[in-house]
């Protein structure tokens, strides 16, 4: 029976479509129809769509589609979705090995529960499992149907490191680890099948609405299967007709290189950190693949057009220490983002406008004046294998960007051939509108998703409080230090979606603002989201740097957005920004 959508703003670029207020198979499977149905509608500007347990998240792109549009067309189609005709959901067989070195908890688990070790086996893999959703790590699904009698609590001190393939119980969860990861499950089996795979389409063996059924295997048994695995012979699940992904772009190469193209940087040193970012991984969310790209989008994108490329070539982060690295022909460069006190041969460049450098310089940063990241792009963008459509280096996860890694002392890193007509274009960003950064960071939020998870007292202290970032902070996110911000009941909601600069408050009542190495779901609640233009702001702050917070309207983070993106066609157009 359909049921009126409850929508919520998560900042200027997102959207939260709650179907229900708690975890239900039937509540799950409108997400998956809506899901399905935004798919087929093709709605200009959607660039993602993460559904899970109760709700779907939508990014989209404002300058292309409003979010009242979105709102429209959704609820026209919740209207629908109940009476579409449901596919059969997949049955998906998990040949595991139960026990021994594969499962070292499974004697725990027999104890805790009062089984025996072969009657824990035969209830867990006894029932069907629905994948209510993908998150927390690539390919990781979120499995309900546990025995309740099988509930167990989580490890007191987690591994450091979980063999991918892993099946595990954590409280009355059971789960598979997709990738070797440090966790706390009581892990009771593992499967030779591979969960994540980058070179597979889609990259995840399991999506929402799935069903799950673990089947035990001998280890002889075991060790066939995973050889044909590693050979491709194994025969997978097949995808239902007319499934598809949401991409960035449209290219059709997941894991190719680019044309020939030519030696361009060599890294002589790498620095404290220096990454290939674009502008994210978009259209993969959903198998709980992380957007990564720039963490100030803003800075990449003008670096790009001030070398001639397009807004989301791939270039250089580089974060506080800066590379040396020699340049392999003639080209030209520029350098945005931070003051790391850029310099080719020992003298030093200006940045924010468009450089040439002769084949053999060195380019060094001297060191850090204003900011964190600095961005390098060269003529033509670094050409690197491009993974679910971006070049972007997701650490954690070994995805992407040049192996899945930070460069190394002893890299070359290639690029491609410069856009027709792009020299004979120099340009410069106006000096009255290069960043100057500082160490005070007034941000500007959108109050939600969840921001009645907290009482009066606690809004109050978020908008009023002086906060410093944590010496923990990354590029999965901030961890600011400062006065507890106080919850109505509890920090915990029902897992959802975690959209860019959302700032979720775990029950320490210490903020964390989600940035772009964040898990695509959480389940703390979140009191607002950093608009989209403070994001570069917040990517520039250094631990120590003091954050404050001010409230905006959605209304008013589209106005700022406007001026930015005009700024930017400016200098892409003219060659120099004008004054707005």
């Amino acid at each position: 029976m359909y049921s009126k959508p409850l929508f919520l703003l998560a900042g200027d670029q997102a959207l939260v479509v709650e179907l229900g207020a708690s975890i239900s198979p039937d509540i799950n499977q409108r997400v998956v129809n809506l899901t399905q149905a935004m798919e087929e509608m093709g709605l200009p500007g959607v660039l993602d769509l993460v559904p899970t347990y109760r709700s779907l998240l939508i990014y989209y792109d404002p300058s292309t589609t409003p979010a009242e549009e979105i709102r429209g067309a959704i609820e026209k189609a919740v209207h629908d979705i109940d009476r579409r005709p449901l596919e059969k959901p997949r049955d998906v067989h998990i040949p595991t090995l139960y026990g021994g070195e594969y499962g070292p908890d499974l004697d725990f688990v027999a104890m805790h529960s009062g089984f025996t070790r072969q009657e824990v086996i035969d209830v867990h893999s006894g029932r069907d499992y629905l994948v209510y959703m993908i998150g927390f790590s690539p390919g990781f699904p979120y499995l309900g149907g546990l025995l309740e009698r099988l509930n167990t609590p989580r490890l007191e001190s987690p591994r450091l490191e979980i063999p991918a393939g892993s099946v595990g119980i954590a409280g009355n969860q059971t789960g598979i680890y997709p990738l070797a990861t440090p966790g706390g499950w009581r892990l009771i089996g593992r499967t030779p099948l591979r969960l994540f795979d980058v070179g597979r389409e889609p990259p995840s063996l399991l999506k929402a609405g799935d069903y799950v059924r673990f089947v035990p295997v001998t280890e002889e048994e075991y060790v066939n299967i995973l050889r044909r695995v590693e050979r491709g012979e194994y025969e997978m699940p097949p995808e239902p007709a007319g499934a598809k992904v949401l991409r960035s772009d449209s290219s059709d190469s997941r894991q190719a290189k680019s044309p020939a193209t030519q030696d361009a940087l060599e890294i002589i040193l790498p620095g404290f950190l220096t990454t290939v970012q674009d502008r994210g991984r978009y259209g993969y969310q959903r198998f709980g693949v992380p957007v990564s790209g720039a963490m100030d989008d803003f800075a990449l994108r003008a670096a790009n057009i001030l070398a001639g490329n397009d807004e989301g070539a791939a270039g250089l982060e580089i974060s506080v220490l800066g590379p040396r690295i020699r340049v392999l022909y003639d080209t030209w460069i520029a350098v945005t983002g931070a003051d790391l006190s850029p310099t080719i041969d020992g003298e030093t460049i200006p940045r924010w406008e468009t450089v040439r450098v002769s084949k053999g310089s060195v380019l060094s940063f001297a060191g850090v004046r204003d900011g964190m990241r600095a961005y390098l792009a060269i003529a033509g963008g670094i050409d690197v294998p491009l993974v679910m459509s971006s070049r972007s280096t997701y650490l954690k996860g070994a995805i992407g960007g040049y192996e899945g890694r930070a460069l190394r002392a002893g890299d070359v890193l290639e690029a491609l051939s410069p856009k027709p007509g792009s020299r004979r274009v120099e340009r410069r960003f106006p000096r009255d509108h290069i960043p100057s950064y500082g160490h005070e960071h007034n941000l500007r939020v959108i109050m939600g998703s969840q921001d009645h998870y907290f009482n009066d007292g606690g809004i109050s202290t978020f908008l009023s409080s002086r906060y410093v970032v944590s010496d923990q902070s990354d590029r999965t996110g901030y961890i600011l230090e400062g006065p507890a911000i106080q919850h109505k009941s509890g920090p915990d909601i029902v897992s959802d979606g975690s959209p860019l600069g959302a700032i979720q408050v775990p029950g320490d009542g210490r903020p964390i603002i989600l940035l772009a190495d964040r898990g695509t779901t959480g389940g703390y609640a979140k009191i607002g989201t950093v608009i989209s233009s403070d994001i570069s702001k917040l990517a520039q702050a250094m631990p120590g740097d003091a954050v404050t917070f001010k409230k905006v309207t959605v209304e008013e983070a589209y106005s700022i957005l406007r001026r930015q993106e005009s700024l930017l066609k400016s200098v892409a157009q003219t060659g120099i920004g004008g004054n707005l």
